[in-house]
């Protein structure tokens, strides 16, 4: 038996295919246009997925050990937040349902939506106790509020609202509906119960009519149709194929991390510190509510549902790192640079670095937030620069660690996902900062990993996804750390620099 597992990310759709051992038989990935039709506004023609879908998938069944007869299940993985509109929900073959380009989840131009929202749902701390989260700009409310008021005659002719990966399984089977995981990152579910809050409907003005059935992640959200089997070139038998979820929670099924005791650590452009809870926990205590995210993980079935997950994301970490190569030292080697900064001491000889280039989402929900170097001296060289933006990253990381603790998570292990993974010096740093054993695991395709596991469990190879992790995932380097008082000094002083700072960042972003 062979599964797939499809993710709609932001630049492309990746399409793997693996056997009931994990083992990855085929990958392929097909991108597309990034939509910028105004500053700060991201947008992307759904149909590009669906294309993009379908020259992957061609690909793979293309690739030797691929048996499209063979195929079991198969499973959905997306970027989240993004808000396709359709204008019918009965023949996905028409092509012609989409009504206007989906927003993505990094479009900005929803500020004041999100103060509406918060305005209407009681303030701050009360819409978190209602979502799970606050009102962000790349959430999915604040979007369809945007389309309502700017776009009243799409709103008007809007039959049903799906997410990126959720259109795709609409093209797959003809079913409109949504998972957990995408649900409660709308800003329209109640992670509690699982179900759109009808308080929260009532507050906006949004009809429950548009939105799709809510289904555990793990559960069959219907066979693949004849009309999609033939586009995609698989054998026209009944495939189930699984709700899926965000690429956050598919990430955390692709590397494991489905029990409580286990965190996992991203690092891509962004940086996403993923936790596993047993019990559904908001961050309604800290002096800002919501800025960790609470959401439902994707760990159920359709017997039985599933657990919850806490997410925090720090906007530039690997970017930040990016950002430094292309600027400043763009003829030298990634490997380089790790090399000049493994030379230098824990704490970059006084100098500390904020990564918050492109503002910042946690732990300081603040769009105005900037980045710098402090304490930067002649002394300091190219090693030192690197250095400090590696330290930097990873003290917000651990930042996001800690207020994760604060909530009641217990965090034994963390396993490394991204950029972050394949660094010998960062994977040690990792271990130092959070004071915990960091892991890699034998999986590296992530979100699209997760996937096609939902889509065995669907299938009902595996009785639960637990299950699925346990005989596909295993731990095959293990850090422990050296002490975090190697870093102790410098992750103190960082603490408070951007409350230090935080007046002079803003008034220089005003004059930018």
């Amino acid at each position: 038996m062979q599964l797939i597992g499809i993710d709609v990310g932001t630049s492309a759709t990746k399409v793997i295919v693996i056997d009931e051992r994990g083992a990855i038989l085929a990958s392929a990935s097909a991108d597309y246009p990034l939509l910028q039709p105004q500053p700060g506004w991201t947008e992307q023609n759904p149909i590009d997925w669906w294309n993009a879908t379908i020259k992957a998938m061609r690909q793979v069944l293309a690739s030797p050990g691929v048996k499209s007869d063979a195929i079991a299940g198969i499973g959905l993985s997306g970027q989240m937040h993004g808000s396709v509109l359709l204008k019918q929900t009965d023949n996905p073959s028409k092509l012609d349902a989409v009504l206007r380009p989906a927003i993505l989840w990094n479009d900005q131009r929803t500020s004041a939506q999100c103060d509406k929202i918060t305005q209407l749902l009681g303030g701050p701390l009360e819409t978190v106790k209602k979502v799970g989260n606050a009102a962000l700009t790349g959430f999915t409310l604040p979007k369809l509020l945007w389309v309502k008021e700017n776009e009243p005659q799409v709103w008007s002719a809007t039959k049903c609202v799906m997410t990126p990966k959720d259109y795709i399984r609409w093209m797959l089977t003809g079913n409109a509906a949504i998972d957990v995981g995408d649900a409660s990152g709308t800003l329209l579910v109640d992670p509690a119960t699982r179900e759109y809050s009808h308080e929260v409907l009532s507050a906006v003005g949004i009809d429950a009519a548009i939105l799709p059935p809510i289904i555990e992640s793990a559960q069959s959200s219907g066979n693949l149709s004849t009309w999609a089997a033939e586009q995609l070139g698989l054998a026209a038998k009944k495939i189930p194929v699984a709700a899926g979820s965000g690429d956050n929670m598919a990430g955390a099924i692709g590397a494991g991390v489905v029990v409580p005791g286990l965190a996992l650590s991203t690092i891509g452009t962004s940086g996403v510190i993923y936790t596993h809870s047993a019990v559904c926990r908001k961050d309604v205590a800290g002096p800002t509510p919501g800025r960790v995210h609470t959401m439902c993980a994707a760990d159920g079935t359709g017997a039985k549902q599933g657990h919850w997950c806490i997410t925090g994301c720090t906007l530039s970490s690997g970017g930040s790192l990016k950002w430094a190569k292309d600027t400043m030292f763009p003829e030298v080697s990634y490997d380089q640079l790790f090399a000049d900064a493994a030379n230098v001491a824990p704490g970059s000889e006084g100098l500390c670095f904020l990564p918050y280039l492109t503002g910042e989402r946690c732990p300081h929900p603040d769009p105005f937030a900037r980045g710098g170097f402090v304490g930067l001296s002649l002394r300091h060289g190219r090693g030192h620069l690197i250095r400090a933006i590696l330290e930097g990253v990873t003290y917000t990381l651990a930042e996001i660690l800690d207020i994760q603790a604060s909530l009641g998570i217990p965090i034994e292990t963390v396993r490394l996902g991204g950029g972050g993974a394949k660094s010998a010096l960062w994977k040690q740093m990792q271990a130092d900062v959070f004071n915990r054993p960091v892991a890699m695991t034998n999986t590296e395709e992530g979100p699209a990993f997760g996937a096609a596991l939902l889509g065995g469990v669907a299938a009902g190879i595996w009785p639960s996804v637990a299950a699925a992790c346990q005989a596909t995932i295993r731990e095959v380097e293990r850090i422990e750390p050296k002490g975090s008082d190697r870093y102790a000094k410098s992750r103190a002083i960082f603490s408070h620099l951007y409350r230090d700072l935080r007046t002079a960042m803003h008034e220089l972003a005003a004059n930018s």
